[in-house]
């Protein structure tokens, strides 16, 4: 190395070592919050504060469109339970980020969205015509749970500790911060950067008279039954949801979304809205709610399956947020609180009082519902074209017990739900809102998030796989052995049955599409790709994906009229949309 070099790299070390500027400062607050990855495309009023956090060791990754950073933010907090951020250029790269912003709003992921602008001055200038500028908050204030502008340098800190406070307390959600990009270099001096439990609550324990009144309910209960949700799973709280099971000996039914929060075989276990689970339901005098909102998928705990039986049965509600309680059904016992602390005081108030012995009717329950499981899965055929149902039962049967799974798109969804046996407690899908495209920036993030020791296998519908297939580069260039297996049918397929059933077969308009060869595209980006159409061939060719050692795509042509008029389950998701009728 040259003198003149030697003293270019000793000055950037020290610059770097004393640098006290507002992009270093935000790298900071993220970094206190155990952040340690930045979703978004470095344009130039953000290069300092990737320079800084690339310093740092952070991860940075830049994505191919700001929706899909914002996914895999999502992803990210479903995974490690954190916030995370994802960043978006003034004008056109923040309205990008819309899609992804609404969507975490609806799925109640603690994502910061951190959106460049150009000088505040702008905002007071009466011009027209202003080049890449527009008043951006007013277009996230109904999505977000917080919109900070910095307006000075030295507010930094105390926007996104109200940020991080905001988004997470209460029902996590995700929050806006707009930041100037002539900030960027102005030195600031705020001194040390405060831990998240020197501003804002970490920890939230239930009231101990509420865990006593809640357990002594449980105990006294004839049927009690454990209902779980997708908090379950997002909060990282599954070893101790799994022992308030142990402790309850009851039937445990997840939602929807909370599935797999503990594995589909575990022996309380019975999948919501499955006849097995409707007994329990109907038999049940006291609903332990934790993590859900008891939502309309699961109708609202009043209608449907919980109309028959014991209809007076009593509820304890776990729940963060105290405006939530009671919204949706009567609540007997609220407890408020994260369920993080609230599950571990139950299960010592449980401990205090006599262990409950397991119901005689469960293990019929749950026999019945293994058999009525594993019945459905055989049961697929193997025909040509290939039976959904088949694709899904064979993928799943060679993938490693700790797969992450990813799960998008319409009669995809249905299908994965019906067929595949979850032996994991990851699952990452977008069950509350139903939007598409999510899947492989998800499934990136996962990946991330999870590091190489554990796989990640998304499972799409050939239409949502294209709303952000740009993003197969990202998984190459990251190294990223995802397996994405391509569920293809050349359709919009969950719309062909609604023009069927209304105007009869060949009344469709625009749903079919031409065929794609998502293999060769996979190729083209650098990953592994495959084609599947026999049912033969689907399990081998998982297996090939899996040793591939890099991201992997994997298509398998089904039959498209079995995939969009036979998708399970159908009558069950017509009733989501169905309000107060149920």
């Amino acid at each position: 190395m040259s003198q003149s070099a030697a003293a270019l790299a000793s000055e950037t070390e020290a610059e770097t070592a004393i640098d006290k500027t507002v992009a270093a400062r935000i790298v900071e607050l993220l970094a206190a919050e155990g952040i340690d990855t930045i979703f978004g495309i470095p344009d130039p009023g953000f290069q300092k504060m990737y320079r800084v956090a690339a310093e740092r060791g952070m991860r940075l990754v830049a994505p191919h469109h700001e929706s899909a950073g914002g996914f895999m933010a999502d992803a990210v907090t479903r995974m490690t339970g954190k916030p995370s951020i994802v960043i978006g250029n003034q004008g056109p790269g923040v309205a990008n980020l819309l899609p992804a912003a609404v969507c975490a709003s609806k799925e109640k992921a603690p994502v910061i969205f951190l959106a460049g602008q150009r000088e505040r001055v702008l905002d007071a200038q009466v011009r027209r015509g202003k080049f890449q500028y527009t008043p951006q908050p007013r277009f996230f204030e109904a999505a977000m749970k917080y919109v900070g502008i910095i307006e000075f340098p030295e507010q930094v800190d105390e926007i996104f500790h109200e940020a991080f406070r905001q988004a997470m307390s209460g029902t996590p959600g995700p929050v806006y911060i707009e930041f100037p990009k002539n900030l960027t270099n102005v030195e600031v001096n705020l001194g040390p950067v405060l831990a998240p439990e020197r501003y804002r609550l970490v920890s939230q324990k239930a009231d101990p008279c509420a865990i006593e009144t809640a357990a002594a309910m449980l105990a006294g209960a004839n049927m009690p039954l454990l209902l779980l949700g997708t908090a379950c799973r997002h909060s990282r709280a599954l070893a101790d949801v799994e022992t308030l099971a142990n402790k309850l000996q009851c039937p445990v039914v997840p939602t929807w979304g909370g599935r797999g929060s503990l594995p589909d075989a575990h022996e309380q276990v019975l999948l919501y809205s499955s006849p097995a689970a409707n007994e329990a339901i109907a038999a049940a005098d006291v609903v332990l709610a934790v993590g859900t909102n008891i939502g309309e998928q699961i109708h609202y705990g009043t209608g449907r399956h919980w109309a028959n039986g014991h209809t007076d049965r009593r509820w304890i509600h776990v729940e963060r947020d105290a405006a939530s309680i009671g919204v949706n059904r009567g609540i007997d016992v609220p407890l408020v609180g994260d369920l993080r602390d609230v599950v571990p005081q139950l299960i010592d108030a449980l401990g205090k009082r006599p262990p409950r012995l397991r119901p005689a009717a469960l293990p019929g329950w749950k026999s019945a519902h293994e058999e009525a499981r594993r019945a459905l899965i055989d049961a697929a055929p193997d025909t040509f074209p290939i039976h959904t149902g088949r694709m899904i039962a064979e993928v799943t049967r060679v993938l490693p017990a700790d797969t992450i799974m990813v799960r998008d798109g319409g009669c995809t969804a249905l299908f994965e739900l019906a067929y595949n046996y979850w032996k994991t407690g990851d699952q990452l899908a977008t069950l509350d809102f139903g939007h598409l495209g999510t899947g492989l920036p998800y499934a990136i993030g996962a990946q991330l998030a999870a590091g190489p020791g554990r796989r990640v296998c998304l499972i799409t519908g050939d239409s949502s796989m294209l709303f952000h297939i740009s993003e197969l580069e990202t998984a190459v260039r990251k190294n990223l052995p995802i397996v994405v297996v391509v569920n293809s049918d050349a359709a919009w397929g969950m719309e062909r049955p609604g023009f069927v059933m209304e105007f009869g077969f060949g009344s469709e308009v625009e749903v079919g599409w031409g065929a794609v060869r998502f293999d060769k595209i996979a190729e083209g980006f650098g990953a592994h790709g495959e084609y599947v159409d026999r049912t033969e061939d689907i399990a081998p060719a998982i297996e090939r994906a899996l040793a591939a050692g890099r991201a992997a795509v994997v298509q398998v042509a089904v039959d498209p009229m079995v995939n969009s008029l036979e998708a399970p389950n159908v009558e069950e998701f017509m009733t989501w949309y169905a309000g107060s009728m149920y």
